[in-house]
C-alpha cells in the first residue's frame, strides 16, 4: 500500500476557513485567483500522497451558495493552439473540459472571459461557440503599458475599458486553463470597478505551490521548480514578507518580481495602507500544514523531480522544449543527488527491452521496447514488444493477469480476436504496422471477456492499476499514451523512437 503522508481533509477545512476570513477582510467582496489546475490536479497528488486531485472542487462545492466562478483564458493561446501537456487538448478545449468539470460538480461558471483580446477568426469562433451554448463572454483587451504604466492602468482607459462582470456573491473564483490567462488582470479589473461602485472590495491568490511555511530546498518546493522549469519558475526567499515580519517565507521569482506593481495598482485603487505587504500576504495557502509525514513527502516529491526530467527529455527530443529546460531539471536532480534509476521501473524497464533483442521475431522495425510498471505491492512486472503487441500493451496485460492471480502463460485475449484485429490494421486500414497498441489492446480484451471468464476477471483489475509508476524505454505511439492516461498510469519513457517513421498515427 502507498504510504500517506498528507491530510486531505484537514487540508480542506482549513483553507476553506482561510478564504472565508479572507472574504471577510474585505466587506465579503473578494476576488480570489485560483493557480494551478482547478480539477485533476496530480501533480499535487503524486508530491503529497493522500492529496485528493479534486480537492479544489470540493471546496468550491463547499462554498458553492457564496461563489462565482470566472474563466480566463488569453487569446493568444487560443490562436497558437497551446497544448496542456497533461491532458493533451489545446486550451480553449480545456477551458470547455473545466465547464463541464465544474457543472458536474453542481457549480455553475459565471462568465469566461478573453484576455488581451485582437480580432482572430479561431477566437471569434471560440467566443460563437460558448455564446451559443448559452455562456456568457466578455473580451478584455490589452492595455498598453501593463503591468508598469499604473497611472494608464488605473484609469477609465485602463481597466475602466473592461466591461464589468456583473456578480452578486462575495466570493469570484477566477480561474484559468494555464499560466500567464489573465487571471490577476482580471481579478484587478473588477477590484477597481467594485471600487467606482462604493464597494471596498479585494484580491487575494489561491495557489499550491511553492509551499511558503516550507523550507526553500524542500523536495516539495523543488519538485515545483521541476514543474515548471519550461516557463523558469525559480523559488525564492520573499524579501518584502522577511522585512516587514522578520520571518522567512518561500515564493517564487514572477510572484515576487511583479509585487511592486501589483501593491502600487491596489494602493491606487484601495488606499494607502491597505494593499498587502508581501506576495506571501496576498496568497492563501494552506497545504504545509496539512503535511503529516515530511518523509513520505520528501520521497514523493523526488520521485517527481525524476519523472519531471524524463518528461522534459522526450519533449526535447519530439522539439517541444528546449535545451535549457532539460539542463534545468537535470541541475535540480543534481541538487537533490537523483539518478534515473532511483526511479525503480526504470532498469527494469532497459532490462526487458535487452532481453526482447534475444527473441526470434523483432518488434516493428526491429526495435526492442521494454516496459515495466510497479504495482500497490510493490511487485515489478514487465513487458517487452512483439509482432502483435507493443510493449506497453504486453506490460498492462501481464500487470492484470498478476493481479487477478492467473498463470503467465494464458491467454487473455482470444487469439481469433488478435488475428480480427490484425487484419483490419493490415487489409482495411492499410498499415504497416499491426502489431496493437493499448488503445487498441484494450478493445480486444474487452471484446474478450465476453465469452473468457479469464478475461473478464482480469479486465476488472485496470482499476487498480491507476496511481502506478511505470517505465518505457522508448516515447509511446498515441494509442499507448491515450491508453495510459485513461488508466491513470504514471508514466515515463527514455527519449528513444520507437519507429524510424517521423509521422506516427
Amino acid at each position: 500500500m502507498k504510504k500517506i503522508g498528507f491530510d486531505n481533509e484537514k487540508y480542506l477545512q482549513e483553507q476553506t476557513e482561510e478564504i472565508l476570513r479572507r472574504a471577510e477582510r474585505f466587506q465579503n467582496k473578494l476576488y480570489l485567483e485560483f493557480g494551478g489546475k482547478l480539477a485533476y490536479d496530480y501533480h499535487a497528488a503524486r508530491i503529497l500522497p493522500g492529496f485528493d486531485p479534486n480537492v479544489k472542487m470540493k471546496l468550491l462545492q463547499r462554498l458553492k451558495d457564496k461563489i462565482d466562478v470566472v474563466i480566463c483564458i488569453y487569446a493568444g493561446d487560443i490562436e497558437r493552439k497551446k497544448i496542456r501537456a497533461d491532458f493533451g487538448i489545446a486550451y480553449d478545449a480545456d477551458t470547455l473540459r473545466i465547464i463541464d468539470n465544474l457543472r458536474e460538480w453542481d457549480i455553475p461558471v459565471k462568465a469566461v472571459v478573453v484576455t488581451r483580446y485582437e480580432d482572430h477568426p479561431s477566437v471569434n469562433s471560440f467566443i460563437r461557440k460558448l455564446d451559443r451554448r448559452g455562456i456568457r463572454v466578455y473580451t478584455h483587451r490589452a492595455i498598453k503599458g501593463y503591468p508598469t504604466d499604473v497611472d494608464l492602468i488605473v484609469s477609465d482607459a485602463g481597466y475602466g475599458a473592461n466591461e464589468y462582470i456583473e456578480s452578486d456573491k462575495p466570493i469570484v473564483i477566477v480561474t484559468g486553463p494555464g499560466p500567464s490567462s489573465g487571471k490577476m488582470a482580471t481579478c484587478l479589473s473588477q477590484v477597481y470597478h467594485e471600487y467606482r461602485r462604493g464597494v471596498a472590495a479585494g484580491y487575494a491568490k489561491f495557489e499550491t505551490f511553492p509551499v511558503w511555511n516550507l523550507p526553500l530546498n524542500h523536495p516539495v518546493n523543488i519538485a515545483y521548480e521541476a514543474a515548471t522549469a519550461d516557463i523558469g519558475d525559480i523559488n525564492m526567499l520573499d524579501p518584502f514578507h522577511i522585512e516587514h515580519t522578520g520571518t522567512s517565507a518561500v515564493n517564487y521569482n514572477r510572484d515576487i518580481e511583479i509585487f511592486p506593481v501589483v501593491r502600487r495598482i491596489c494602493e491606487r485603487i484601495m488606499g494607502e495602507g491597505k494593499a498587502y505587504f508581501s506576495p506571501t500576504d496576498m496568497g492563501v495557502n494552506k497545504v504545509g500544514f496539512a503535511i503529516t509525514d515530511d518523509a513520505v513527502v520528501c520521497e514523493a516529491a523526488r520521485q517527481e523531480v525524476i519523472r519531471r526530467y524524463f518528461r522534459y527529455r522526450c519533449e526535447f527530443a519530439i522539439g517541444g522544449a528546449e535545451a535549457k529546460t532539460v539542463e534545468r531539471a537535470k541541475l535540480l536532480m543534481d541538487n537533490l543527488s537523483l539518478k534515473e534509476e532511483d526511479r525503480l521501473v526504470v532498469n527494469p524497464a532497459r532490462q526487458a527491452a535487452a532481453d526482447a533483442s534475444s527473441i526470434p521475431g523483432k518488434g516493428d522495425d526491429g526495435f526492442f521496447c521494454g516496459a515495466a510498471v510497479e504495482l500497490p505491492d510493490g511487485k515489478i512486472i514487465t513487458g517487452k514488444n512483439s509482432p502483435l503487441l507493443h510493449a506497453g500493451s504486453s506490460c498492462i496485460l501481464n500487470a492484470i493477469k498478476y493481479l487477478a492471480n492467473l498463470p503467465d502463460e494464458l491467454l487473455l485475449i482470444a487469439p481469433d480476436v488478435l488475428d480480427a484485429a490484425c487484419s483490419m490494421k493490415r487489409n482495411v486500414l492499410g498499415s504497416r504496422r499491426i502489431s496493437l497498441d493499448l488503445d487498441e489492446t484494450l478493445i480486444a480484451l474487452a471484446v474478450s471477456t465476453t465469452g473468457n471468464p479469464a478475461a473478464k476477471l482480469a479486465a476488472a483489475q485496470l482499476r487498480k492499476l491507476s496511481g502506478c509508476e511505470m517505465h518505457i524505454t522508448h516515447m509511446p505511439t498515441p494509442g499507448d499514451e491515450a491508453g495510459l492516461r485513461k488508466i491513470g498510469i504514471n508514466l515515463t519513457c527514455d527519449a528513444k523512437f520507437a519507429s524510424r517513421d517521423l509521422f506516427v498515427d
